[in-house]
């Protein structure tokens, strides 16, 4: 009976006579009730190799009446999805006391309105031990509440790890220095959450690292910085002097001007664009354009309007420059209207639609109204 019961979890019968004699507690408990443990975990999918390890690692899963709830919780109010790994974690790290607060902990959340079809969402891509078991549901609900007012159920189901953040020495410090930047106000803070979760990620001096860098390297105010942060989140996670210093360098050597070009929002728009983009990528792009007599200042309008003209393949651009200036004989200036163009696959698009409007009669056609 022994050895048969155990033959489920895939101990063999050396292995199970171990297991049997270092844990005495485990002599001590019915075997009917250890096969019933053995049932209810592989009812939530803890099956072959995944529950061999855990009872090699873990053997008071086999009795620990804590665990029930947590079963009985995840088979039936949430249909066994949690993913067993995810649970074979909890239990094995997991102090079996502070298992009795989980259902009542995840219920929080369908509470605050995070959607029921998103509740297993959140589980499987959280660390069920910091996130939920290690917090009391005062804390919990403490976290809820706070992420709240800054889209922070949005926030929890897009990166549900920020619940994994302590509330007092992470969350808080964290969101009010974004909130204090933007000048109070709680809903663009809440936006630049939402746009961005993983800034939570960033350490609270990582983040000051880059507000003072652009205060007294650009000589920017801090609405200024928020406002560029709002538009562009992700500025945020760029080297200071690996991306941005040199970055910024070069777009004044084009003609962007600091006193009256980085406190507008075409900056962040501009930075944002460059930073996802090599420098040598970059000059390329803009020693074509100026090949085609194009001023910075043109190239600085079109970027205006289309950002990513700055990130294109300079052998792609060059061929749909040819293309413009010399098959449709149209003048370079026209993508000051238009730089959209640039982003049409040459041969799918531009010459498709070209060769098809030549059919037709009208003449000056604009390329806005060609493609």
């Amino acid at each position: 009976m022994l050895f048969s019961v155990f033959r489920e979890t895939g101990l063999n019968e050396k292995e199970t006579k171990l297991l049997w004699d270092k844990n005495p507690t485990l002599r001590s408990t019915s075997l009917d009730r250890i096969r019933a443990r053995v049932l209810a975990l592989q009812s939530v999918g803890i099956n072959g190799f995944g529950l061999y390890r855990l009872v090699i690692k873990c053997p008071t899963v086999l009795i620990a009446e804590e665990i029930d709830s947590v079963n009985s919780f995840v088979r039936d109010d949430l249909e066994g999805k949690v993913e067993p790994a995810q649970l074979e974690r909890l239990f094995i790290t997991m102090d079996a006391r502070f298992l009795l607060g989980f259902d009542p902990k995840v219920k929080l959340l369908i509470h605050h309105e995070v959607p029921l079809e998103k509740i297993v969402h959140v589980l499987n891509n959280v660390n069920l031990n910091k996130a939920i078991c290690c917090k009391s549901v005062e804390e919990f609900e403490r976290t809820i509440n706070f992420l709240k007012p800054y889209h922070g159920i949005e926030i929890i189901v897009r990166r549900p790890s920020v619940l994994n953040y302590d509330l007092d020495s992470q969350l808080i410090p964290k969101i009010q220095f974004l909130e204090k930047l933007s000048g109070g106000d709680t809903n663009a803070t809440g936006t630049v959450l939402r746009k961005l979760p993983a800034i939570l990620s960033y350490s609270l001096e990582h983040m000051e690292g880059h507000v003072d860098f652009k205060r007294l390297y650009v000589g920017l105010s801090d609405q200024e910085i928020f406002k560029i942060i709002l538009l562009f989140p992700n500025v945020i996670s760029a080297s200071k002097e690996r991306k941005l210093r040199p970055r910024i360098e070069f777009l004044e050597q084009c003609g962007l001007n600091s006193n009256d070009i980085f406190k507008k929002k075409e900056f962040a728009a501009a930075l944002g664009a460059v930073t996802r983009t090599s420098c040598e990528n970059m000059q390329k792009v803009i020693g074509l354009f100026l090949s085609y007599s194009l001023s910075y200042e043109d190239i600085f309008y079109m970027s205006k309007k289309h950002p990513q003209i700055l990130l294109y393949n300079p052998s792609s651009l060059e061929g749909k420059m040819e293309y413009l200036t010399e098959d449709m004989a149209r003048d370079v200036t026209e993508l000051l209207t238009f730089p959209a163009f640039l982003g049409y696959k040459l041969d799918d698009r531009i010459k498709h639609w070209y060769e098809e409007k030549k059919k037709t009669p009208e003449t000056g056609m604009s390329l806005n109204k060609l493609l």
